[in-house]
C-alpha cells in the first residue's frame, strides 16, 4: 500500500536504476523538458492523467501509484535546512554568496519584486571546455512586481 508521494518517488527511482532509464527518455515520452519531467518524477510537480499513465507504463507503476502522480505534492525536497549533499550544497553556497547580488541586480533592472518559480523554466546542458567541461544552467522566471494598495 502506498501512503505518500514519496513512496511513489522511491518506486520510480528504483525502477529507473533497474531498467537503466534516462530522465531525457521519460521527458521525450511525455513531451516535456527533462528538467520539469525530472522534478515531477522526484515528487515536486503534478502530472496530468495522460502524463501519469505514460510514466506509470515506463516505471511499471500500479494504478494507485499513477493516481498519486496526479495529486499536487508538498513542494520542497531538501531533508535539512542546510543541505549535506555536495552538489546541492554548492547551489546553497551560490545563493549564500551571490544571492544578495542577484537580488540587487534584479531590483535594479526590474524594480521591487520577485522571480517566479511557478512561471519558470530551466535548461541544464553540458558545455565542453578544454579546461574541464562546465555545467551550464539557465533559469528563467517571470518577474512579479510587488503591488501597492
Amino acid at each position: 500500500m502506498i501512503t505518500s508521494r514519496e513512496d511513489v518517488t522511491q518506486l520510480i527511482v528504483a525502477t529507473k536504476v533497474r531498467k537503466g532509464i534516462k530522465w531525457s527518455e521519460v521527458a521525450a515520452a511525455i513531451g516535456l523538458s527533462k528538467e520539469w519531467t525530472t522534478a515531477a518524477c522526484l515528487g515536486q510537480m503534478t502530472f496530468d492523467k495522460a502524463q501519469a499513465e505514460t510514466v506509470g507504463d515506463m516505471f511499471e507503476l500500479t494504478d494507485e501509484a499513477i493516481a498519486w502522480l496526479q495529486i499536487a505534492p508538498y513542494k520542497g525536497s531538501l531533508p535539512t535546512a542546510v543541505p549535506t549533499d555536495p552538489l546541492i550544497y554548492r547551489w546553497y553556497e551560490v545563493v549564500n554568496v551571490y544571492g544578495s547580488t542577484i537580488k540587487e541586480l534584479i531590483h535594479e533592472e526590474f524594480g521591487d519584486g520577485i522571480m517566479s518559480a511557478i512561471d519558470f523554466s530551466m535548461d541544464i546542458k553540458r558545455e565542453e571546455n578544454p579546461n574541464g567541461d562546465r555545467v551550464n544552467v539557465v533559469l528563467s522566471g517571470k518577474f512579479l512586481p510587488y503591488k501597492t494598495y
